[in-house]
C-alpha cells in the first residue's frame, strides 16, 4: 500500500508540473515540437454541437360532432375556387408571385458561383510536387508558427538535403530545433539542454529526404482544390506516437510551398506559414551541427564558435 501512494504522488507531481504555467515564446515553441513528436498527453474538447430545437406539434384536425366533414370541404372548395388544382384552363399559366420570379432571376447566378472548381488530376499534381521536393537542394526563408491555440511565433527556416533543417526561432524563445541527417536535436540555448529525436520519428520527412515519392512514402488521402492554390492531405504512419495527419499547401501550378499543416496524433493543429524561400542558396553546414558529447563533438564545437567570434 505504501509503494502505491508513493506512486501517486510522484504522479500528482509529474502532473502538476506538466501543468504549471510557461512562458508564451515556451509554450507556442512546444506546440510546434507537440506537432513533430506528438507528446501531448490528451486531445483538446471538440465542441459540443449545438440542438436543434424539438420540431413543433402537428395540429390535428379537430371533427365537429354531428357535421359531415366532407360537405363542409366541398363547400371551402366552392368558395375558393382558384386554390382548385383543377380551376386552370388547359394550357393555362398558373400564377406566379413577384417572389417567385424574384427567386427565379438568381437562380442561375447562385447556381453559377456554387459550383464547385473541377478536382485537380492527383497523379500529375503528386508528380509536380515530388519534382519539387526531389529537386531542392537547399531551402531557406523565414515562417510563421501558428499553434493550435492560435498563439504565433516567427523564425528563420534553413534546410538542406539529405537530412538537414534548422528552426531559429525569433527572440524571445531561447530554443532552436537542428537535423542533422541523422537525429533531430531540440536545444535550449539559455538553459544549455537538448533532448535527441529520430529522424524517422517526425513528420517531416517530405522535407528532409533526398528522394520522395509522396505516394509511395507516405498515404495520400485527398488532392484537391484550395482558395489560391492546391492541398495535398497525407497520413504518416510511422510517427511517434501514432499517425501524424499533413497538409502540403502549394499555388496552383505547385511551383511554391506555401505552408504546411501537421495534426499530431492527439489532434493538435500546427500550421508553418512559409515566406521568402529561396531553393539553391549556399547554407553553411555548421548550422546543423549537433553535439553528442563526444570529445570529437567538443572539438567541433569549440571550433565553430571560434570561427563564429569576431
Amino acid at each position: 500500500m505504501l509503494g502505491r501512494r508513493t506512486r501517486l504522488a510522484g504522479s500528482l507531481l509529474v502532473l502538476g508540473a506538466w501543468l504549471a504555467p510557461v512562458a508564451p515564446a515556451d509554450a507556442q515553441v512546444s506546440s510546434f515540437l507537440d506537432g513533430l513528436f506528438g507528446r501531448k498527453e490528451q486531445p483538446a474538447p471538440a465542441p459540443e454541437p449545438e440542438a436543434a430545437p424539438p420540431p413543433a406539434p402537428a395540429k390535428k384536425p379537430v371533427a365537429r360532432a354531428g357535421k359531415d366533414t366532407t360537405k363542409d370541404a366541398g363547400k371551402d372548395a366552392k368558395a375558393h375556387p382558384t386554390e382548385k388544382t383543377g380551376s386552370l384552363k388547359p394550357g393555362a399559366a398558373k400564377p406566379v408571385s413577384p417572389e417567385a420570379k424574384v427567386a427565379a432571376v438568381g437562380a442561375p447566378a447562385a447556381a453559377q458561383a456554387a459550383s464547385p472548381a473541377e478536382p485537380p488530376d492527383a497523379a500529375t499534381v503528386l508528380a509536380q510536387a515530388n519534382a519539387y521536393f526531389n529537386g531542392m537542394t537547399t531551402l531557406t526563408g523565414t515562417f510563421l508558427q501558428i499553434a493550435a491555440d492560435g498563439r504565433r511565433i516567427g523564425g528563420k527556416l534553413f534546410i538542406a538535403k539529405p537530412g538537414r533543417l534548422r528552426f531559429d526561432y525569433d527572440q524571445p524563445s531561447p530554443l532552436e530545433v537542428v537535423a542533422d541527417g541523422t537525429s533531430v536535436a531540440v536545444r535550449d540555448r539559455k538553459l544549455a539542454t537538448q533532448d535527441l529525436y529520430f529522424i524517422a520519428q517526425t513528420p517531416l520527412k517530405f522535407l528532409l529526404r533526398e528522394k520522395i515519392d509522396l505516394a509511395r512514402d507516405l498515404a495520400v488521402s485527398d488532392v484537391s482544390n484550395d482558395p489560391g492554390g492546391i492541398r495535398i492531405s497525407l497520413e504518416d504512419r510511422a510517427t511517434l506516437g501514432g499517425t501524424s495527419r499533413i497538409q502540403l499547401f502549394f499555388d496552383a501550378d505547385v511551383k511554391v510551398l506555401s505552408q504546411w499543416r501537421i495534426t499530431d496524433p492527439q489532434g493538435y493543429l500546427t500550421t508553418v506559414q512559409l515566406s521568402n524561400l529561396q531553393k539553391g542558396k549556399a547554407v553553411d553546414g555548421n548550422l546543423f551541427f549537433i553535439n553528442y558529447g563526444r570529445p570529437e563533438d567538443k572539438a567541433m564545437q569549440e571550433r565553430i564558435r571560434q570561427s563564429q567570434t569576431p
